[in-house]
């Protein structure tokens, strides 16, 4: 499966609180501008998340993110290193440049970068 892309300034704004330039709301991939749908990579991690969240049936999905995410921020104390570790950005950053990976992607794969 993958996401449909909006590119959309405002949305993708209101969206990620100002800190992303795509964001993920299943099953929509929210871009900032027009150049960023030429980034093949970037589609592949965005779309990585559209798997991960349709696989926990997306509503757990963005709860266990909310959740990972202000764990690894009492951990880390710093919001870059909180938002980089948490399983499924891990798993989204590691393979985003490989764009066979959702191909050959295992069920619940985010669970081995914990």
């Amino acid at each position: 499966m993958k996401g449909k892309v909006i590119v959309s300034k405002f949305w993708t704004n209101i969206f990620s609180g100002r800190k992303a330039v795509a964001i993920v709301i299943f099953p929509f991939i929210f871009l900032l501008d027009q150049h960023y749908k030429k980034n093949k990579f970037l589609l592949n991690h965005e779309n990585i998340h559209i798997k991960q969240a349709a696989e926990m049936l997306v509503v757990p999905f963005y709860i266990w993110y909310v959740i990972e995410f202000l764990i690894r921020f009492l951990q880390y104390k710093k919001f870059r290193q909180a938002y980089l570790n948490i399983s499924f950005e891990r798993e989204a950053y590691r393979n985003e440049r490989n764009l066979h990976y959702l191909k050959k992607r295992k069920l619940w794969a985010f669970s081995s970068y914990f």
